[in-house]
C-alpha cells in the first residue's frame, strides 16, 4: 500500500453496446459514486449519458492521434487513471462492451493499481460477444465456438476446427501490425482469404457482424462468400462468423471406452 494515497481505488467497468439497454445496475453504482470518471466511448452521445450519472467525465479519446502507435495510446490512458488513483481518488474507467474483451487499458490499469496496494475491480458488461450470439442465433455450446483476432489469426499458425464456428474479431484490421492504423485495404484482406482457403471453400458464406449501439439501430449481418471478402467495407468494429464447414466427426474409440463406461455399472 502506498503511503501517499491510501485510500485510492480504481473500477474498470462496461457499459454494455446499445447504449442506455445493457449497463448493470453495479456499473451504474461505481460510475456514480466515483469522484472522477474516464471513459474510453468515442460517442458524444454517451458521454453526455455519462454526465447525468457524474458531473466529472473525462473522455480518452484525446490520447488517439493519427499516425501515434495504439500502445503508447493505451500507456497514457493508463497512467491517466492512475494518476487519479494514486491522489487518493475513487476511479472508474468506463467501456463499451465487456471492459476486459479487446481492451488492453484496463487490464493493465487494474494490474498496476493492484501492485501498488490499491483496491482494483473490473465490472464485465454485455460484449459485441454476446449480442452477435443473440441476433446470429448462435448456440456456442452446440457446435463449439473458436474466437481469434484477426491479424493474430493471420500471422500464427492454429489448429481451425471448420466443424466448429470461427469468429474473427476487428476484421477491418485484418494484417494491421503497425499499431498506427484503424483500417487496413482489400490487398491485406485477401491475405486474409489466402489463410481461411487452406480449411474452406471459396464459396463458403460468412458473415460480417457488427452490433448496435443506439437503441433504434440494426445490426449489420451481411451474408457473402469468403472469395468477396476483399470488396467488402469493413471497419475495426466488424466481426466475421464463420460457419462450420463439415460435420462433427465421432472419435469411434473414445466412444467405445465411455459406451464400456455406461455398462460398466451393470456388470458389478
Amino acid at each position: 500500500m502506498t503511503s501517499t494515497s491510501p485510500n485510492g481505488s480504481l473500477a474498470c467497468v462496461g457499459i454494455g453496446i446499445t447504449l442506455g439497454s445493457h449497463i448493470s445496475p453495479l456499473a451504474r453504482s461505481h460510475i456514480e459514486k466515483a469522484e472522477v470518471v474516464f471513459t474510453a466511448v468515442s460517442d458524444g452521445i454517451v458521454e453526455l449519458w455519462l454526465k447525468e450519472m457524474n458531473p466529472d467525465v473525462r473522455s480518452l479519446q484525446p490520447y488517439y492521434a493519427e499516425g501515434k502507435p495504439r500502445p503508447q495510446t493505451y500507456r497514457e490512458m493508463v497512467e491517466a487513471m492512475m494518476t487519479e488513483v494514486r491522489a487518493g481518488k475513487r476511479v472508474c474507467g468506463v467501456f463499451y462492451g465487456h471492459p476486459g474483451v479487446f481492451a488492453w487499458a484496463p487490464h493493465r490499469a487494474i494490474k498496476v493499481a493492484r501492485e501498488e496496494g490499491y483496491a482494483a475491480h473490473m465490472e464485465p458488461g454485455i460484449s459485441s460477444e454476446d449480442c452477435l450470439y443473440a441476433d446470429l442465433g448462435i448456440d456456442p455450446g452446440k457446435v463449439g465456438c473458436q474466437h481469434f483476432d484477426t491479424t493474430q489469426f493471420m500471422l500464427f499458425r492454429r489448429n481451425v476446427d471448420p466443424s466448429a464456428w470461427l469468429i474473427l474479431w476487428q476484421v477491418g484490421l485484418a494484417g494491421e501490425q503497425t499499431g498506427r492504423r484503424f483500417a487496413t485495404g482489400p490487398a491485406y484482406r485477401q491475405v486474409l482469404v489466402d489463410v481461411l482457403l487452406r480449411d474452406y471453400p471459396a464459396d463458403h458464406e460468412v458473415t460480417i457482424y457488427r452490433a448496435v449501439t443506439l437503441p433504434l439501430q440494426a445490426p449489420r449481418m451481411e451474408r457473402l462468400t469468403i472469395s468477396r471478402l476483399p470488396e467488402a467495407d469493413l471497419t475495426m468494429s466488424d466481426t466475421l462468423a464463420v460457419p462450420p464447414g463439415r460435420e462433427l466427426q465421432i472419435d469411434p474409440e473414445i466412444q467405445m471406452r465411455l459406451s464400456a463406461l455406461d455398462l460398466a455399472p451393470a456388470l458389478d
